[in-house]
C-alpha cells in the first residue's frame, strides 16, 4: 500500500495502482487503506456527510461507495463481487477530486431529509425558481458559506430539492439543466 501523497514504498518497478475511469472501484475503507492516490475513503465520505449536512453514519450503513473516474463517488444499497465492466451501480453520490467535495442532487433528494445542518428552506416562491435554475439573494442566511442542502417544507416536513452554492449573499442553483423544472406556485 502506498500513502495518500503516492510516494509509498515501492520499489520503482511496481506502477503504482491509478485510477482507471473505465472501471468502478471500491472506496477504501480508511485513509490508510488508500492505494490509489487522491481516492477518498469510505472513512472520509461518511465524515463530510455528517460534518458538513449533520447526515449520521447510520443513514448510509448498508451502502457501499465506489469511484469511476476521477473523484466521481457512486452509492450502491448493498454490495457488488466485479462491478468493474458495468456503466453504472446505484447513482452518482459526490464529486470528490476537487478543492470543495460536492453532494449530487440525486444524493441531497434521497438523503437530505436526514440533514441536520446546512439546509436552507425555502418558500413556495423561492422553491419554484430555484428549480427552475435561477440564482437568487439571500441576505438573511446565517449559516456556511459553500454548498448547502436546498428544501422546502410540504406536508409538515422538509422536502429537498437540490443543491444550492451559497456565496456572498447569493443563492446559486447547481441544478443540473436536465433536471430543473418550471413549477407553479400553488397559494393555499
Amino acid at each position: 500500500m502506498s500513502d495518500p501523497g503516492g510516494d509509498g514504498d515501492r520499489d520503482g518497478d511496481t506502477p503504482e495502482p491509478a485510477n482507471d475511469g473505465q472501471r468502478f472501484d471500491r472506496l477504501p475503507a480508511t485513509p490508510a487503506d488508500r492505494e490509489v492516490a487522491g481516492r477518498a475513503s469510505r472513512e472520509e465520505v461518511l465524515d463530510w456527510w455528517e460534518d458538513r449536512f449533520g447526515i449520521g453514519r447510520d443513514v448510509l450503513d448498508g451502502y457501499s461507495f465506489w469511484e469511476k473516474g476521477a473523484g466521481k463517488v457512486w452509492v450502491f444499497n448493498g454490495e457488488a463481487d466485479d462491478p468493474s465492466r458495468v456503466e453504472a451501480i446505484g447513482m452518482t453520490f459526490l464529486r470528490t477530486r476537487q478543492e470543495h467535495w460536492k453532494p449530487t442532487t440525486r444524493a441531497v433528494q434521497r438523503f437530505g431529509e436526514h440533514a441536520t445542518r446546512n439546509v436552507v428552506e425555502l418558500d413556495a416562491e423561492r422553491a419554484s425558481r430555484f428549480a427552475a435554475g435561477e440564482d437568487q439573494d439571500l441576505p438573511d442566511w446565517d449559516g456556511d458559506w459553500g454548498y448547502l442542502i436546498v428544501a422546502h417544507r410540504i406536508a409538515d416536513a422538509s422536502a429537498p430539492i437540490g443543491v444550492g452554492l451559497y456565496l456572498y449573499d447569493e443563492l446559486r442553483s447547481v441544478v443540473p439543466k436536465g433536471s430543473r423544472a418550471d413549477l407553479s406556485v400553488v397559494d393555499r
